[in-house]
């Protein structure tokens, strides 16, 4: 097993929640422009999903992995709300909601990328 470097994660992540805005931005400017088609970025848990990680045994004790698959439900693609009649298939709404749904995942990953940082400072004074 690899070690996990949360810190890169939460750099990576903060890197795709930068371009996610920028992509979101860029598409609000074309709102007027005919024939524009928005635009969006794979989610970042894909990029995870390429990571591979697994649970590791260290110790006889510790619980194994079990072959069960759980269920797991799927996500349908969410595509633009309507199309004008030139062409141009950005919607403000949808877009301020996924400006929204970037400023709540910034937030987040920030926070916790605060707490370990504060759990490090921590461990490291005693």
């Amino acid at each position: 097993m690899s070690v996990i470097h949360l810190f890169d994660i939460v750099s990576r992540q903060n890197r795709w929640l930068s371009v996610r805005q920028s992509t979101i931005a860029g598409n609000i400017a074309n709102a007027n422009t005919p024939g524009y088609k928005a635009l969006d970025v794979e989610p970042f848990e894909k990029a995870l999903e390429l990571t591979r990680l697994s649970m590791n045994s260290t110790h006889a004790g510790h619980l194994a992995e079990s072959g069960a698959r759980t269920s797991t439900v799927e996500a349908a693609n969410s595509s633009s709300w309507d199309v004008t009649h030139s062409g141009n298939s950005v919607s403000i709404e949808q877009e301020l909601i996924n400006a929204g749904e970037v400023n709540r995942a910034y937030r987040l990953n920030t926070s916790i990328a605060k707490a370990f940082h504060r759990m490090i400072l921590a461990s490291a004074k005693v």
